[in-house]
């Protein structure tokens, strides 16, 4: 058989070419097609959050961090240091340790400020408790005469004596923001999401009245008494019904004991810090001051209370996990 003429081949060539086009378009169609499926589906499953601000004003931070910020704060307002105190605290913080209690760092630096044990800050273990090196942080701080008026570089330098004193005003704008929002200044001002590790792990009183207590102090919250839980509330379904399986969920109300006109604020700061804990502590729903924020709620915003003891400016109510 003679060559193929060019008039015969072409036509199949321009088919062969038009199918690799079209199959090459289909698999990239399906690709598309699959993405959008899985964004659509996972889209509102974003690692949890935290988040304070709003607008462009805005911080966003991990799990972790806010529990860190929260007790850093809550120690510095039981020890009567002024909001300004906090926000030196939370810069230096976010700058030695990105608000992680980290246990390497430059030589035998650790933890959330990173503190040295050859430096006399206290023991490896010591330091790894944030409330213990958050103490030691302020007992510093406090030493240092005006130091609510002087720049914040300076004033975290004097405590920490770092090589780069300059980097802790990068983090100013936004432990400002944290601690407007863990003091309690700012009112409904921390929203979070919270993982669902564990969902059938339940939430202890006990344990968030403890830590409730390392952070605040003894008289944050009241001692259990015969017939109450460990948060003092009227028994473990007070207020709280049930869940979907019938357990009763327990039930806090940790009294809000402030000075005339800082009740809101010392409210907001309790409900803050139990928000910024919720992940860790197992609770499900934090009400004050006519708002509610809900672990279950994929915003992790603060909504209007329905519930008759949501208005209560007395007492802030958590309930754990069932």
């Amino acid at each position: 058989m003679g060559p193929v003429s060019e008039r015969s081949r072409t036509p199949r060539t321009r088919r062969t070419g038009r199918l690799g086009r079209y199959t090459a378009a289909f698999v990239v169609l399906c690709g598309l097609i699959a993405y959008v499926a899985v964004h659509h589906v996972t889209g509102s499953k974003r690692a949890p959050v935290c988040t304070v601000g709003s607008g462009e004003n805005t911080y966003e931070f991990t799990l972790e961090q806010a529990a860190n910020a929260a007790t850093i704060s809550a120690v510095g307002t039981t020890r009567r240091m002024p909001e300004r105190a906090v926000t030196i605290a939370l810069a230096t913080a976010l700058q030695e340790s990105a608000l992680r209690n980290i246990q390497h760092g430059d030589r035998d630096s650790l933890g959330l400020f990173q503190q040295r044990p050859s430096m006399g800050w206290g023991t490896p273990e010591q330091i790894m408790d944030p409330v213990y090196s958050s103490g030691k942080f302020y007992e510093g701080l406090a030493k240092v005469p005006g130091y609510s008026r002087l720049p914040l570089t300076v004033a975290a330098q004097k405590v920490q004596k770092s090589g780069f004193p300059q980097a802790y005003a990068k983090h100013e704008p936004d432990a400002a923001l944290l601690a407007a929002a863990l003091t309690g200044r700012s009112a409904a001002a921390l929203s979070c999401t919270t993982s669902k590790v564990d969902p059938g792990r339940p939430g202890d009183p006990a344990k968030v009245r403890a830590e409730l207590v390392r952070a605040f102090g003894e008289k944050v919250a009241p001692k259990p008494t015969a017939g109450a839980d460990a948060g003092g509330s009227s028994g473990r379904n007070a207020g709280g019904g049930t869940d979907a399986k019938g357990a009763a969920p327990a039930v806090l109300s940790v009294p809000v004991v402030a000075t005339p006109g800082t009740g809101a604020r010392r409210g907001w700061e309790l409900a803050h810090w139990a928000v910024a804990r919720a992940d860790d502590l197992r609770i499900a729903e934090v009400t004050y001051g006519g708002k509610v924020w809900r672990a279950s709620d994929v915003s992790g915003t603060w909504t209007r209370s329905r519930t008759p003891d949501g208005t209560a400016a007395d007492a802030v109510r958590i309930r754990l996990e069932p």
